[in-house]
């Protein structure tokens, strides 16, 4: 009988000494150099989004590029990928296959080349969790716009349409239309003086065989 009580309360001894391990441990850890446990950190609340406005613009033309939902402060590395435009989107080169099959065309040039588009963009979120930047494309295509965040990672994607920037008519001047003008007058006023020596010339003819009679 008295075993069993010994037995009884070396465990029970034993269990009081283990409780405040286990609640020390289960217990946030104080961060290295203080004395102040430090919570967990999560990515705040919402769904990181990039967005491009307009989606569609002309070489040369300025579009912005708008995100929200990242951390507040969080730097955002924007990287542009680029590919050629579709065969159905307007402004896209075409060319005929021998099947008969129209495919789409890379710009090519033999002049001096455009300088590169960026590649890559670096921008900082505001208190809100906001950004707000602008990008200028140098040549036609599909720009791909893939922004990753600095501190917890989160990725969000956005497209722009980029076509070729057309020559604009030349406009039509006086000097333009005097030219074709000047040269009809011309024309109109050798065919009256043609037909007025036929007139006279007929006219003699017609005298010349009178007398002859």
């Amino acid at each position: 009988m008295r075993l069993s009580r010994i037995i009884m309360a070396l465990t029970v001894g034993m269990a009081v000494l283990a409780a405040p391990t286990a609640a020390g441990a289960a217990q946030p850890q104080p961060a290295p150099g203080t004395g102040t446990p430090q919570p967990p950190v999560y990515p705040p609340g919402g769904t990181p989004t990039l967005a491009v406005s307009p989606p569609t613009v002309v070489v040369g033309q300025t579009a912005d590029l708008i995100g929200s939902g990242w951390a507040p402060g969080e730097t955002v590395i924007i990287t542009v990928s680029t590919s050629p435009l579709a065969a159905a989107v307007p402004g896209a080169d075409q060319a005929r296959r021998s099947n008969g099959e129209m495919v789409a065309m890379a710009p090519v040039s033999f002049q001096r080349a455009p300088q590169p588009s960026p590649r890559t963009l670096t921008v900082t979120a505001d208190g809100l969790g906001n950004f707000r930047t602008t990008y200028t494309p140098r040549h036609p295509g599909t720009y791909t716009f893939r922004a990753e965040g600095q501190t917890f990672h989160r990725v969000a994607t956005a497209t722009l349409t980029v076509l070729k920037k057309h020559a604009p008519p030349l406009p039509v001047t006086g000097d333009s239309l005097s030219t074709p003008m000047k040269f009809g007058g011309g024309l109109v006023g050798a065919g009256a003086v043609l037909l007025l020596l036929s007139l006279v010339w007929r006219k003699r003819h017609r005298l010349g065989m009178g007398a002859a009679r």
